[in-house]
């Protein structure tokens, strides 16, 4: 479980957060979600301390980790899973080798146990041929999947995931979704996933957090979100489901 208490940023004078609250569940897919330039990102990097916080505080099972020591959040990172934007794969490395990055960094292991660990990791998104590609020969979707490999490797408590779906076609998109959620079921972790994508919203957002302007102005599920009373969401609801509409139209 991930605590944060009444976290705000800003940046000069543009306020992006303000007192955001909220507890995103240990073995559940837990959505950040609003319109672009809401402040999802910043605040999923506001909880890992990517980015840190003008005030408020993250808890990771109970754990302080705003006020802990540097060896107490080098603790708390190593049990954390990230995939960024984009996949964020290093180009002059193939497969195998940006999975292994995380272990190479944080883990004291024989290699052959490393490797070991890469493969599994590699054959759990379907990849286990793809350890001497490079990123280069790889399609969006697939990129996705080594990041995700990556993200999890380390058999992480929390799991981090920014627009996973981004520059995905639908159908891709899906199959991402449906790993993340399978990957949160296996591993019992504590996922929280940055979207904008109602398909992302419907199919897995067991825990929704709606961000609107730095506020946040509604929470609940994916059950009641069509029916939340609040304006923000029902528009935000109301136009993806036109884009969706239009984007059939297109295919």
């Amino acid at each position: 479980m991930i605590e944060i208490q009444n976290i705000s940023k800003s940046f000069g004078d543009k306020q992006v957060l303000r007192s955001i609250s909220g507890v995103f569940e240990k073995g559940r897919t837990n959505l950040i979600i609003g319109a672009s330039g809401t402040g999802k990102s910043v605040l999923l990097k506001c909880i890992v301390e990517l980015i840190k916080p003008d005030e408020g505080l993250v808890f990771f099972d109970n754990r302080n980790f705003t006020e802990s020591n540097r060896h107490e959040k080098i603790e708390i990172r190593r049990e954390i899973g990230m995939l960024f934007q984009g996949g964020a794969l290093f180009d002059s490395k193939n497969v195998e080798e940006n999975v292994r990055f995380p272990l190479d960094m944080l883990a004291v292991m024989p290699r052959d146990e490393k490797q070991d660990r890469v493969n599994l990791v590699l054959n759990r998104v379907g990849l286990q041929n793809a350890n001497k590609k490079m990123p280069s020969e790889l399609s969006g979707g697939m990129r996705k999947r080594v990041g995700i490999a990556r993200a999890i490797v380390n058999s992480p408590k929390y799991l981090f995931c920014d627009e996973p779906n981004s520059g995905l076609d639908p159908q891709t998109s899906i199959l991402i979704d449906e790993l993340i959620q399978a990957l949160t079921a296996d591993y019992d972790t504590t996922t929280i996933v940055v979207t904008h994508d109602m398909n992302s919203v419907m199919g897995i957002g067991d825990n929704i957090m709606f961000l609107y302007q730095g506020d946040k102005l509604w929470e609940g599920s994916k059950d009641n979100i069509t029916h939340s009373g609040v304006k923000e969401v029902d528009d935000f609801v109301f136009a993806n489901k036109v884009m969706m509409a239009m984007r059939k139209e297109n295919t």
